[in-house]
């Protein structure tokens, strides 16, 4: 790839980039982000999100145009940094389209190489293949050539994805309950021990949630059972009252 060092572009050039520049931040083409290096406007990077309904979607690729001494009377030269499958497109990155060779006018900008080199991600030119293990299973074997350029993609140019963090509401909610559970009767510990020891966290709050439920009925027995007990402490406090008279 290109040297990264800083080329001699004259005051006017450096004046018609900055304008372009400029315009390319404020409307940027479709999908396509570009970063402005201030130190060294013959250094121009961009990043590409991949078409819809080709092998590179749901990737971004990021890609640089070189700007040599005589730009723009000679056309920048395009690399891509994003390792990518594409017939047109070498191992080692550079762009081969003809807007960057014979092609090449002056007055085209960048934002018109930027949005030619997108189309190149939507439409191949087998014909002309710079990675041509790439150009002939695209004309051979299309669904081969997709699948290995998918492939390509989700190991080199998938975005990262956003971890996921807990509402605020339900991480509320777990408190609250956390919270109730600390307040409850030893009892009502005591009788949850073995449940709140032997299942994770969440398990234990549901269980406890469920047997501290208004609405839960008792067997009839057991209430028979419960109703017996009471009534037998109650002649044991007045057999005590009785006996201090």
């Amino acid at each position: 790839m290109a040297t990264n060092e800083n080329v001699n572009l004259s005051a006017k050039v450096i004046r018609d980039l900055a304008r372009e520049l400029k315009n390319l931040d404020d409307s940027p083409p479709e999908d396509i982000k570009v970063y402005v290096n201030e130190e060294n406007f013959s250094n121009v990077t961009a990043d590409i999100e991949g078409p819809h309904g080709t092998p590179y979607e749901g990737g971004v690729f990021r890609m640089k145009l070189i700007l040599s001494n005589d730009f723009p009377q000679t056309p920048p030269k395009g690399y891509f940094v994003t390792r990518i499958f594409h017939p047109n497109i070498a191992k080692n990155g550079e762009i081969c389209v003809n807007t960057l060779k014979k092609d090449w006018k002056p007055t085209l900008g960048l934002r018109h190489v930027l949005l030619v080199v997108r189309c190149l991600l939507i439409e191949p030119f087998p014909e002309s293949a710079l990675n041509e293990e790439a150009g002939k299973m695209l004309m051979e074997d299309y669904e081969g050539y997709a699948k290995h350029a998918r492939l390509m993609t989700s190991i080199h140019a998938m975005k990262p994805k956003p971890k996921s963090k807990v509402p605020i509401a339900e991480s509320t909610s777990v408190n609250a309950v956390s919270t109730d559970d600390a307040h409850t009767p030893l009892m009502h510990n005591s009788a949850n021990k073995d449940n709140t020891l032997d299942n994770s966290l969440c398990v234990g709050i549901s269980d406890t949630v469920a047997t501290t439920s208004p609405t839960a009925k008792k067997p009839k027995g057991e209430l028979t059972s419960a109703k017996s007990l009471v009534d037998k402490r109650k002649m044991d406090v007045r057999k005590k009252s009785l006996k201090r008279l």
